[in-house]
């Protein structure tokens, strides 16, 4: 696939609509974070959400165990989200892979072709430099043309 290209809705919402487990890579207990309000969004939507953040002492985000690691989670996972530096994305892939998860999700400015192509050839689905949060959405914001200033 071409990740230059914008993805098509179907393709997004196939994907949204398919997973039930999200394992959030770099989430954030800091309630300004994007990923916080991301990770709460999708709670709260009915996503199986598991908080991924290694940090010591670290155990709970909205009272969701935190797990340090993917390979560490204890339960199969439909899809990560990655909320860390595009060249991060590489070696999450690789844990992605090992875990067996069906899709590999880059958040807004998460973007590595070559990680993209590591999955799709393991055989995910992948989507990069965009928020699930948003395309949850985004059905609802039609412009209403036709309305008055």
């Amino acid at each position: 696939m071409d990740h230059t290209q914008p993805y098509s809705d179907a393709y997004l919402q196939g994907i949204l609509k398919s997973v039930n487990s999200i394992a959030m890579v770099g989430a954030s207990p800091d309630k300004t974070k994007f990923s916080y309000g991301v990770l709460r969004v999708l709670n709260e939507t009915g996503y199986d959400m598991i908080p991924v953040n290694p940090r010591p002492g670290l155990n709970e985000i909205r009272g969701i165990k935190v797990f340090p690691s993917l390979s560490s989670i204890d339960r199969p996972i439909d899809m990560v989200e990655v909320f860390r530096r595009p060249e991060d994305l590489m070696g999450i892939t690789q844990e992605a892979i090992a875990i067996g998860a069906k899709v590999l999700w880059g958040q807004i400015g998460v973007v590595d072709h070559d990680a993209a192509k590591l999955a799709e050839d393991a055989g995910l689905q992948v989507v990069m430099d965009r928020c699930p949060k948003i395309e949850l959405f985004r059905p609802f914001w039609k412009p209403k043309l036709h309305l008055g200033i």
